[in-house]
């Protein structure tokens, strides 16, 4: 099942990031995945179209939406390979229409989802805030920024 956020979610939602993002970016540094960590409790999930994905009533994944474009999408790396991900991407799919998003080209787990997806590489840029490089990827059709 996949509902709107609520606050009550916020512990669950980011116990998922924390195992998610251990996994798909080991290559960003501490104090950076602290600083993400504050910001996803302070500001992103309150602020974002946060959509969360459930297993028997438990949060195990989630979307957070800006306009058109994927902020985070992060799933409980124990239902990896389920197409969960994928269910979240339609779900999104269905309300938007065609999406972007910005991944960490060392992303080995996000990257080669996106392009499965059929996500298409726009650009690459240094995301300065954590010194790695980026991805800008979209769906055909997407509307830019």
């Amino acid at each position: 099942m996949i509902r709107e956020y609520t606050t009550s979610d916020t512990d669950a939602l980011i116990g998922i990031w924390d195992k998610a993002n251990a996994l798909a970016h080991p290559f960003l540094a501490t104090d950076f995945v602290a600083f993400v960590k504050d910001a996803m409790r302070d500001t992103y999930l309150p602020n974002a179209e946060t959509w969360v994905l459930e297993d028997d009533g438990n949060p195990i994944g989630f979307i957070a939406m800006i306009g058109n474009e994927i902020g985070g999408l992060f799933l409980d790396p124990d239902h990896h390979g389920r197409g969960h991900g994928r269910a979240m991407v339609d779900h999104v799919v269905g309300i938007k229409g065609p999406l972007r998003v910005e991944v960490f080209k060392e992303n080995n787990v996000g990257r080669p989802f996106y392009e499965r997806y059929g996500f298409e590489f726009v650009e690459e840029f240094l995301h300065e805030p954590s010194g790695a490089m980026t991805f800008k990827m979209s769906m055909p059709g997407a509307a830019s920024a």
